[in-house]
């Protein structure tokens, strides 16, 4: 038994096996095996490396977005004469990735809370029957009290509500702020890329204060120019502003920054892409059943000792800067993952090959009796020459 053991060690660390090779002098499995292992050649180089870059190490961005409304909107409403400036016209006012451009709005003035009839419609009644007192519509603005009121020339529920109640069933045509189409937004956005320890601001090299005061973004007269006109956003994301600006809709400005640290980090500038999210459905939007951007806005304050409300319904331009990024450089490590794999995938011409010589090909069985080596059922003696015997037809 020891020797037994002794001899295994001995065998193992002593001994080296290598596969046997049989060279085939076959025109056309030849062709096959250098097509196929010219195709992952092919792969290699040209998928690997040069279009998904499998030598470079990949990072995404941290980022962080800073943006600012500038512009001056003027209504005149049944000769009210109204400015209105950012602190106006901006939803929220503090500068976020995420913000609202309103450029049409229907306003309720003077509400205060107490009883009014409802508006007619689906609310309609003919008697205090039809009421029900304490309860609640979906589409109602208040709790119904049970009373069947007058409302001009017909009849409708009466409510507890902010009185009196808003009417939105006619939609300012043209828009209230067409003025909104010059309205311009600045944009400041800065990344940083952990794994190779790079920041970068889209202020890059040579946008200074003085350029930044005269510069209007066009794609390609000034593409890195990070203030951008209200009405080229729209343009550029597909919709028209003056219907765009009627009921709102949504617009995705994404900041690109898709980089090679390979080469000097100062080549490492944004792209600006714009992309309508959704409007007007006789443009892009499909979604008929509910049209356009809206919120509504209540401004409180009192009077003689009695709280009131401003309602705002506002129609506007949603706009959402979104960051994407992606930046790579040289790595040894994933270098040698793409050459090992590559050199794995060649064994796909083997594979190939020998299901031809073994399988297809009509002198299959002699390649058969070539490439393998039958051994015998019978326990053979260790010391023999090569403990095994030919099959009847390799002595023939």
């Amino acid at each position: 038994m020891k020797s037994q053991i002794t001899n295994a060690l001995s065998d193992f660390f002593c001994e080296y096996e290598t596969p046997r090779q049989v060279l085939v002098r076959n025109r056309r499995v030849g062709v096959v095996c250098r097509i196929i292992q010219l195709g992952v050649l092919a792969y290699i180089i040209g998928w690997v490396f040069i279009y998904e870059k499998g030598y470079q190490s990949t990072d995404t961005a941290v980022s962080s977005v800073y943006t600012k409304m500038k512009g001056v909107g003027y209504t005149n409403e049944s000769g009210k004469e109204r400015v209105w400036d950012v602190a106006d016209y901006v939803f929220p006012p503090q500068g976020d990735s995420s913000f609202v451009v309103m450029t049409n709005y229907i306003i309720t003035e003077g509400q205060k809370m107490s009883k009014c009839p409802e508006l007619p419609g689906k609310h309609n009644c003919n008697s205090s029957k039809d009421c029900e007192g304490g309860s609640f519509k979906r589409t109602g603005h208040g709790q119904m009290t049970g009373v069947c009121v007058k409302y001009n020339t017909t009849k409708t529920c009466e409510v507890l509500a902010w009185c009196p109640v808003e009417d939105d069933r006619n939609i300012p045509d043209p828009p209230m702020l067409t003025s909104a189409e010059n309205y311009t937004l600045f944009i400041k956005n800065s990344v940083t890329f952990p794994l190779f320890e790079v920041t970068r601001s889209n202020l890059v090299e040579g946008i200074d204060a003085e350029y930044i005061s005269k510069c209007l973004h066009h794609p390609e007269k000034s593409p890195l120019c990070p203030i951008f006109k209200l009405g080229d956003i729209v343009k550029l994301s597909g919709f028209t502003f003056e219907t765009i600006a009627r009921l709102g809709g949504a617009i995705g400005i994404v900041v690109d920054w898709t980089c090679n640290f390979d080469t000097d980090v100062k080549n490492c500038k944004p792209k600006y892409k714009f992309h309508g999210l959704y409007g007007n459905a006789a443009e892009t939007d499909k979604v008929r059943a509910s049209l356009g951007y809206n919120f509504r806005f209540a401004k409180h304050y009192l009077e003689n000792t009695i709280q009131k409300r401003t309602l705002l319904k506002v129609f506007g331009i949603r706009i959402d800067v979104i960051v994407q990024s992606l930046a790579r450089k040289f790595d040894i490590i994933p270098t040698l993952t793409a050459i090992g794999s590559g050199v794995g995938i060649f064994g796909v011409a083997t594979v190939v090959c020998d299901l031809m010589l073994l399988y297809l090909l009509p002198k299959r069985e002699f390649y058969k009796n070539m490439k393998f080596k039958h051994t015998d059922s019978h326990i053979q003696d260790p010391d023999s020459e090569a403990g095994s015997i030919e099959t009847d037809v390799s002595k023939k």
